[in-house]
């Protein structure tokens, strides 16, 4: 027995009729709450969502919380970790066994996944969607080829990406927007005004060197040493930043190129960077080489390179202990605090480790001749 509501009795309504009646008015209301509730979510959604501008001056749509990020290549992938450890979902590349002792213990399992971006691709979209990312990010060089990767990583993955300037003088600048993007804001400040202060002092003592009496250096990368950067590189900025002129900058600009070993002798540069051993040892002891400068007085350094290159490899924010080594090397005059006591402050602040005796002096060996 159906019980009539008292409206529909009073109306003469027959019980059919007014239980259809009923059942119409409930259904009403359970549209407009569901019609209430979508439009709270959408309106929670646009809430949650805020609009950046990134450095190829690309408008990405960024979650309110960020809480994993996905770096597209080894530059990137080193901002992070220095930043945040916590929030990488994974390495570009997994860290090898030499290097582990200079990351923090709590990163080395992380899985590598590949690299997005640059030459020697490996990652794919499946292996991103994979790790669930709140965001991409990509730290280089923000040409039209670059912002076009972009683009189409986001749009076949629904992953907001972002490019950011890995220019080095962009470096606090990047620590910055970066902060601010996921939550980091005041570790992306400490980080940012060590880069400043540093970078601020080095261009202090520089400058009161006149050009003329400032070091021409080689930097060699490879086994062969013969492939190095051009005016205008990330991969060799930094030797002006240091005080030094770059010997391959005097031709056309560019980034890597391959030169010859006549170049180099040509060139007879006063010191001579090397990112691998075998390309040193071969400097002392091939006939070669032997005329030039850099090798007859022994100014032939390798850059080290654990957990990453202090130098290049990659053109990231790690190229910031590298400038202090670098100035060092070219004017000790200058820079009076021991090598090894900035290497221990910086892996502490930077690389979340606390280096021993032992560690420094593995890093400094081939770097300065001596332990510092």
């Amino acid at each position: 027995m159906h019980l009539l509501p008292s409206k529909a009795i009073s109306a003469g309504i027959t019980a059919p009729e007014a239980t259809i009646a009923t059942m119409r008015y409930a259904l009403r209301r359970i549209a407009v709450v569901l019609i209430a509730i979508v439009i709270g979510c959408l309106a929670g959604l646009t809430a949650a969502a805020r609009p950046f501008v990134d450095g190829a001056g690309r408008t990405v749509v960024i979650p309110e919380r960020v809480t994993r990020v996905l770096a597209a290549g080894p530059p990137a992938s080193v901002l992070l970790y220095t930043l945040a450890p916590g929030r990488m979902v994974g390495w570009v590349r997994a860290p090898r066994p030499e290097e582990k002792p200079f990351l923090a213990p709590e990163t080395h399992g992380l899985p590598g996944y590949g690299r997005l971006t640059g030459r020697g691709n490996t990652a794919n979209v499946e292996a991103v969607l994979a790790l669930k990312p709140d965001l991409i990010v990509d730290v280089g060089s923000t040409a039209p080829t670059f912002v076009s990767l972009a683009d189409r990583v986001q749009e076949q993955t629904g992953i907001p990406y972002i490019l950011l300037d890995g220019a080095f003088a962009k470096i606090p600048e990047t620590y910055r927007k970066l902060g601010e993007l996921i939550g980091e804001p005041g570790r992306a400040a400490e980080l940012a005004a060590y880069a400043e202060t540093t970078m601020a002092e080095i261009a202090k003592a520089v400058a009161t060197v006149p050009e003329v009496d400032r070091p021409r250096v080689y930097y060699g990368r490879g086994p062969r040493g013969l492939e190095t950067g051009l005016a205008g590189s990330l991969n060799t900025e930094i030797l002006e930043i240091a005080g030094a002129r770059n010997v391959a900058a005097s031709g056309a600009a560019g980034g890597l190129a391959a030169v010859s070993p006549e170049q180099v002798l040509g060139w007879n540069p006063d010191v001579i960077i090397t990112l691998d051993p075998s390309f040193r040892r071969a400097m002392a002891a091939d006939p070669l080489w032997s005329g030039i400068k850099a090798v007859r007085e022994g100014r032939v350094y390798q850059t080290p390179t654990l957990p990453f290159g202090w130098f290049d490899s990659p053109p990231g924010v790690n190229r910031l202990i590298g400038l202090r080594w670098l100035a060092g090397l070219f004017y000790p005059s200058l820079f009076k605090q021991p090598l090894g006591e900035t290497t221990r402050e910086f892996y502490r602040r930077f690389y979340h480790v606390e280096l021993t005796p032992q560690q420094v002096e593995e890093l400094l060996r081939d770097a300065t001749g001596e332990a510092r």
